[in-house]
């Protein structure tokens, strides 16, 4: 490790505040501990909880870097004690718990994966944050079953593009939510049924498109007035599975229809997940959709590539929601 540069350039939060806030400066390069790689960042996936960050509304877990970036693809310069799989030179992408958006990234090496064949680096640090995320609250939590219909609120984000091709691709009936007519023909051209929910009330379309049985997961991300709407477009026996709340984390809700309908309310956090249950999801994701991704039946949606000192335009570009797919810093 001793060719390592000894400092290096990262985006650091200011104060809490809007996407000016954040600045481009050094910090010491970071050192491998026990069962950790050190990654040189050739892309820095962007995910909405980065800009809850850095408005000071989601804090990283304890032991965390201050750096925001929770997912990462580069090369390996090297590994602490106990690494086993990965070598210098390996390139991979990998779920961290902070600290992506740098030019060098510390990353537990149960939390990487290979590179999957045919992707760009650019691609390939698209992957982990929302993968790792859809499949544990989608297959996992929502325990979604072939046959079975799944609607997608946000369905041009990187996680409805994400869910849309896996729920499809798993033999799934996908429904996505967006506000706008590119975006839905954007959704449409996944593959998807698509609701524009500014012109058409997405219960209704739901209750069409599945002769009135709803569906049988919904990935909300909205929150708000979503969350008893989202209850009248469930099937019976169907699982409500929310992973952020832009409307809003409170609501009045009617729990009759729960009761009468059998439903399941459930949700979850990715980032303070220990690390062995994020090491269980790496696994299963090598396993079971790194195959699509190498023959190409599944590939992320990239809206646009910033340089890492343009990081405030990247969130604000996320903020205004118009992005179709994942946005990427690259060093």
């Amino acid at each position: 490790m001793a060719d390592l540069p000894k400092m290096m350039k990262a985006i650091a939060i200011r104060e809490p505040g809007g996407p000016e806030v954040l600045e481009l400066t050094e910090i010491e390069t970071p050192r491998p501990g026990p069962d950790e790689i050190l990654i040189r960042v050739e892309a820095a996936g962007i995910n909405r909880p980065d800009t809850f960050q850095r408005m000071g509304l989601y804090p990283p877990p304890p032991g965390a870097p201050e750096t925001p970036g929770l997912e990462v693809a580069g090369e390996v310069v090297a590994a602490g004690p106990g690494v086993t799989r990965w070598k210098t030179g390996d390139k991979v992408c990998a779920l961290v718990g902070g600290g992506g958006y740098a030019e060098y990234c510390l990353a537990h090496e149960a939390h990487a994966l290979p590179v999957p064949k045919g992707l760009s680096m650019t691609e390939a640090a698209a992957l982990p944050e929302t993968f790792f995320t859809v499949w544990s609250n989608v297959f996992e939590r929502g325990a979604l079953k072939a046959g079975e219909t799944l609607l997608v609120h946000g369905g041009t984000s990187g996680i409805g593009t994400t869910a849309i091709q896996l729920g499809l691709n798993f033999g799934v009936t996908v429904i996505a939510t967006a506000g706008s007519a590119e975006k839905c023909q954007a959704i449409e051209k996944l593959g998807a049924h698509a609701v524009n929910y500014r012109e058409q009330d997405f219960v209704e379309e739901v209750k069409k498109l599945t002769e009135g049985r709803g569906a049988d997961v919904i990935l909300d991300m909205v929150g708000g007035d979503y969350i008893e709407r989202n209850i009248k477009a469930a099937a019976t026996d169907g699982r409500i599975v929310s992973i952020a709340f832009l409307n809003g984390s409170t609501a009045k809700v009617n729990f009759m229809p729960v009761m009468l309908k059998r439903l399941t309310l459930t949700g979850s956090t990715l980032r303070p997940r220990s690390i062995e249950e994020k090491a269980a999801l790496a696994k299963t994701l090598e396993t079971k959709v790194w195959p699509l991704l190498e023959t190409g039946r599944i590939k992320p949606l990239i809206d646009k590539v910033f340089p890492l000192a343009q990081a405030s335009d990247a969130h604000a570009l996320m903020e205004k929601s118009s992005h179709i797919g994942k946005i990427v810093l690259t060093p």
